[in-house]
């Protein structure tokens, strides 16, 4: 394969290099005038730039701006030019016999994006309108503009920018001005900021539908808060955004902050944008958040869909205060901002809105993500060690966010809430514009509780992986306990050291009705209700649970729950008949079977229960589940289960039982219901992706493609992916589809169905074109057409594509290397060849586990992030097998 453009030596920035560079220098203000004329022309690839950064220094130091796939005109410093090629080097431009006061002024050109780093470039397939915004976290503000990218580096910005004068322009700060020039084109001036950091700096522009409104509210403490507010999405999918709601809960979630943070919000206007293409769910702009467009929903959403968009906007509004008023001074702490947000964005939903299973979908879907990712071999505490700019990217994961909120959540209980909210308010006045690290937060949070928190933050901030909770009992012969404790067993993959973490908690005491025992198993069963919970603080290795003691435990109808309420953070164990009964008739409260069933899926991606048990117990359970996210949570589990934890010839008749179970449902739920939506996708999703069908199933699915209005444009793509994957769609079908309604849903839906046809040459071609991000014709793939062509290659039911192994070893270093970061971590994820079978070979000598592991002992020298993301992989692979072999052994 072909690779160009290599990304410059030095443009991954370390740690130790940004510190210098903050004892030399220290940014004051920004002006930045943009011109974006040049998107309106043929395939534009640059916008005009000037930059004038004032900044003190170390007089006669020297320092450096990062920036990357500029254009450097000109560059002046302190009145003087300096000559470009003197001063430009890869990724950064040098500046040399610094002032104590300096200016400097540069002229450039930047480039316009196709990855969603930096100025993403978007023409609308609908209506061909063209589209920018700004994405920067953590470091694709130098994509935009030379700057001293990093978090500790504020300044305050004053922003201009020149685009078609009928767009739409927005900035950080508020419109102060426009000056229409008269040939089409007009210059948007914005108030300069409060000081901020580059990597939330932000910049819309293009025909954006927009909404007004007005917030009026008042802080605890009584001070009178006024904030204009404004939406605003692509003007094509203008009639699906429901801004009635989106404002209420703009207002909802203003409302709370200033009651509970009492400080008003600090930075003018709160302007929320949806974008296209976005890589992420959010970004916490001051006074321009941007979100992703699948916030705005053309198909039928479920109401956990609201729900979870009602947590991104708290999410990222309560970054206003925690991550933009006050920062982390460098990646290490990005926790300080995210693990807050995701624990209060979460307690915002469930305590200010109309939602009320905030909390449950949280213990099943975020806690999910965040078991999964600290159980890998490149786990890190939540206090993680940041060396680069590469390693901070890969960090905005399952343990900075969802563990990390986890453990506050846990820390509330643990102190009390109060003492954590007032904790909060205290850091906000005594470091309100400023950087902070974790000491910062301690010490405060130690003030407010009464309590030495070190200690608390040592076991749970500065160790890795989770620990495991269990209850143990000791019962007469009459099933009465004599004797009952909690235990709780940790250690740390990193340093090998045992972890006792201090914690409060729940044990619940459950019991089903008689239905549930053996003999009486063709009844249905109610599902167990609870008892009692009693409260356990956990300060050591174990702690008795008094209260327990002359209960009695009935056989095949008790259930201990420890972590009742999903208070902390720990790998639930139940065995005996605790699991028996979750998994067969159930808990009756949704969060405490949501809890007990993401203790099953976290034992069967151990290898601890096999496959067919989960699944039947998701089954089992299915009925029961209101919540239209748990229910989606678990569907994705099972059928993680069924395609790649069954081994090969059990595959086939769990899969196609799995099948017409979810057939079934989706037949049986009202239509426009959200269990049906749920179910439908899950079983559509499973379709492309299994070899052998139940009879019929396909012809079912052609037949909802007779009435695509009712079907609604997601289930039309995912139905055509399914019918692709089996040789039932052609690529005429496909594209006459795509010509039908040709909007960006479609566009994706396209490229997916494509490259899901089990037509080998098909296959190579299409992987010939991701492992260079471009279409055949040469065009660059963006991120979402990038993404779309690599989950299609994944899709291959009947196992036709046998690509080279060469192909992926030899030639994912030359992607990492000719790629952004973000388009080449999506090459290297979704093409490798994870799809290993017991059959093949156990974890030992399965050749793709042996290729994946020599390609790590060999490529010592290979980027570290490159390095994570195989080992990431690989761990996958291997949890695959160990799950067949325990489906195997079952």
């Amino acid at each position: 394969m072909h690779m160009t453009n290599l990304r410059p030596a030095n443009e991954n920035l370390s740690r130790s290099e940004a510190q210098q560079r903050s004892r030399t220098v220290k940014a004051q203000t920004y002006q930045l005038h943009l011109n974006f004329m040049s998107a309106v022309s043929e395939k534009p690839t640059h916008f005009g730039l000037t930059t004038t950064l004032q900044f003190t220094a170390v007089a006669g130091s020297e320092t450096f701006l990062d920036y990357v796939d500029g254009i450097v005109e000109q560059i002046t410093l302190n009145g003087r030019e300096i000559a470009v090629d003197d001063a430009v080097d890869g990724a950064r431009i040098y500046l040399r016999g610094l002032e104590a006061e300096n200016t400097v002024t540069i002229r450039s050109k930047s480039a316009y994006s196709r990855s969603g780093e930096g100025v993403h470039y978007f023409k609308d397939p609908t209506d061909g309108q063209v589209y920018l915004y700004s994405q920067n976290e953590p470091a694709d503000c130098r994509r935009i503009y030379p700057c001293f990218d990093q978090p500790d580096q504020k300044a305050r910005f004053s922003v201009s920018i020149t685009a078609p004068s009928d767009w739409h322009v927005d900035a950080n700060g508020s419109l102060e001005a426009t000056e229409d020039h008269g040939d089409g084109s007009a210059t948007r001036s914005f108030t300069t900021t409060e000081p901020m950091s580059t990597y939330i700096t932000t910049f819309l522009a293009g025909p954006y539908a927009t909404w007004q409104d007005h917030y009026n509210g008042t802080t605890a403490s009584g001070v009178d808060v006024s904030v204009p507010l404004q939406l605003a999405c692509r003007a094509s999918i203008a009639g699906h955004l429901d801004h009635e709601e989106l404002f209420t809960l703009t207002k909802q979630g203003l409302d709370w902050f200033h009651t509970h943070f009492d400080y008003a919000y600090p930075w003018g206007d709160y302007h929320q944008v949806f974008v296209p293409e976005y890589n992420l769910g959010a970004m916490e702009n001051p006074g321009l958040v941007t979100f992703t467009e699948a916030y705005v929903f053309t198909s039928a959403p479920t109401l956990a869909q609201h729900e979870g968009r009602a947590n991104t906007l708290m999410h990222e509004m309560s970054h206003m205060w925690f991550g933009d008023l006050v920062t982390m001074t460098w990646w290490d702490d990005l926790w300080l901002k995210e693990s807050f947000a995701d624990y209060i964005g979460t307690l915002v939903v469930d305590e200010a809105t109309r939602f009320t299973t905030a909390w449950t979908t949280f213990a099943s879907r975020r806690k999910g993500w965040a078991y999964t990712q600290d159980q890998y071999p490149t786990t890190h505490p939540i206090m993680a060690d940041i060396v680069d700019l590469e390693a901070a990217d890969q960090n905005f994961d399952g343990i900075t966010y969802a563990k990390g909120a986890s453990v506050l959540k846990q820390l509330a209980a643990y102190v009390g809430q109060e003492a954590f909210l007032q904790a909060s308010r205290t850091y906000f006045q005594r470091h309100a514009w400023g950087n902070t690290t974790l000491d910062d937060f301690l010490v405060i949070l130690s003030e407010a509780s009464g309590r030495d928190m070190q200690a608390w933050a040592e076991a749970w901030l500065n160790t890795s992986g989770p620990s495991s909770l269990w209850v143990e009992t000791e019962t007469d012969s009459d099933g009465v306990i004599t004797s009952a404790v909690v235990k709780q067993q940790g250690t740390d993959p990193v340093t090998g050291k045992d972890v006792v973490r201090p914690q409060v908690l729940n044990v619940g005491l459950f019991e089903a009705g008689e239905g549930a025992d053996a003999e009486a198993a063709e009844q249905v069963a109610e599902p167990a209700r609870l008892v009692e919970a009693f409260e356990v603080r956990l300060e050591g290795e174990s702690a008795p649970v008094p209260e327990l003691v002359g209960r009695t435990l009935v056989e095949g109808r008790s259930a201990l729950l420890p972590n009742q309420g999903d208070l902390t953070y720990a790998k639930v164990r139940l065995e005996g008949d605790s699991l028996d009964v979750a998994l067969t008739v159930g808990l009756d409260s949704e969060l405490d079977r949501a809890t007990a069933l993401a203790a099953a899926w976290n034992m069967t991606r151990d290898g601890d229960l096999p496959a067919e048990r989960f699944i039947d117990g998701v089954v089992a359970n299915s009925a029961l589940i209101d919540d239209s996210g748990v229910l989606a949570t678990v569907l994705g589990q099972a059928g993680v289960a069924v395609r790649g934890y069954t081994t090969k010839q059990q595959r086939t008749e769990i899969a196609q039982r799995w099948l017409t179970f979810l057939l079934t449902q989706v037949l049986e739920e009202e239509l426009g219901s959200d269990r049906r939506l749920v179910f439908t996708r899950s079983l559509l999703y499973t379709a492309a992706r299994v070899a052998e069908l139940p009879e019929g199933l396909l012809d079912v699915v052609e037949s909802w493609l007779q009435d695509k209005d009712t079907l609604g444009e997601e289930l039309t793509w995912a139905s055509l992916v399914a019918l692709a994957a089996h040789g039932r769609a052609t690529a005429e079908d496909i594209e006459a589809e795509h010509r039908r309604k040709p909007t960006q849903e479609a566009a994706r839906g396209l490229r997916e169905a494509l490259a899901a046809r089990p037509d080998v040459d098909v296959k190579k071609e299409t992987r010939a074109n991701v492992y260079v991000g471009k279409e055949s014709d040469g065009t660059v793939l963006s991120n979402d057409y990038l993404q779309a062509y690599a989950d299609g290659l994944g899709i291959d039911p009947a196992g036709k594509d046998q690509p080279e192994p060469a192909e992926y070893w030899e030639g994912i270093e030359g992607v990492w290397s000719s790629m952004s970061q973000g388009q080449a971590t999506r090459v290297v994820e979704g093409l490798f060849p994870g799809a290993v079978e017991l059959t093949d070979g156990d974890r030992e000598s399965n050749p793709e586990i042996v290729r994946a592991r020599t390609w790590l002992n060999d490529s010592q020298d290979a980027p570290a992030a490159l390095h994570r993301l195989v080992l990431e992989e690989l761990d996958d692979a291997e949890r695959r097998l160990a799950a067949q072999a325990a489906s195997s052994n079952a």
